[in-house]
């Protein structure tokens, strides 16, 4: 671990929540709000993010599976991403997701038109719109969970 928590804290809650309020619990709505307003489908969601938790290397990011209405993705899913490219377990959209989230993460300024216009045949304005903020939170925050060695520490439940 890269910083001090104090003796009895839980890291993460010590972190985001104690140590800068004013900053940490704001980053926590936005990533909390990230997940609890989504629209976007559960496998193109954990794509992305999967993807983003591959490349940012944070251990907390890779073990956790987003569960809605009592559904998570299988677990081959997490291998299934790393090849996104050739998996045939990936509808478009889903293919589309990795992918975007992979170049927003690793090459933003080399989405081009052709790209776009792969993006815009599979996903409307609004849904584009909301995945980037997705994409904007998890390099963000997984780095940083990464970065202070906090996805070290922190343990999910049931794990």
């Amino acid at each position: 671990m890269n910083i001090d928590i104090p003796e009895g804290q839980e890291p993460i809650g010590y972190v985001w929540g104690e140590m800068v309020p004013g900053i940490g619990m704001a980053a926590a709505n936005f990533s909390l709000a990230v997940y609890e307003h989504t629209t976007l489908g559960l496998r193109e969601f954990e794509a992305a993010r999967l993807r983003v938790a591959q490349i940012n290397g944070c251990l907390l990011c890779l073990d956790w599976r987003t569960e809605r209405d009592g559904r998570k993705v299988e677990e081959e899913f997490a291998d299934a991403v790393t090849q996104w490219r050739t998996t045939d377990a990936f509808d478009d959209r889903t293919r589309l997701a990795a992918e975007y989230a992979e170049r927003y993460a690793l090459d933003h300024h080399g989405l081009d038109d052709e790209f776009w216009t792969r993006m815009t045949a599979h996903y409307s304005q609004r849904e584009i719109v909301e995945l980037s903020m997705c994409l904007g939170s998890w390099p963000a925050f997984g780095r940083l969970n990464h970065v202070l060695g906090l996805d070290t520490v922190c343990v999910l439940p049931g794990h």
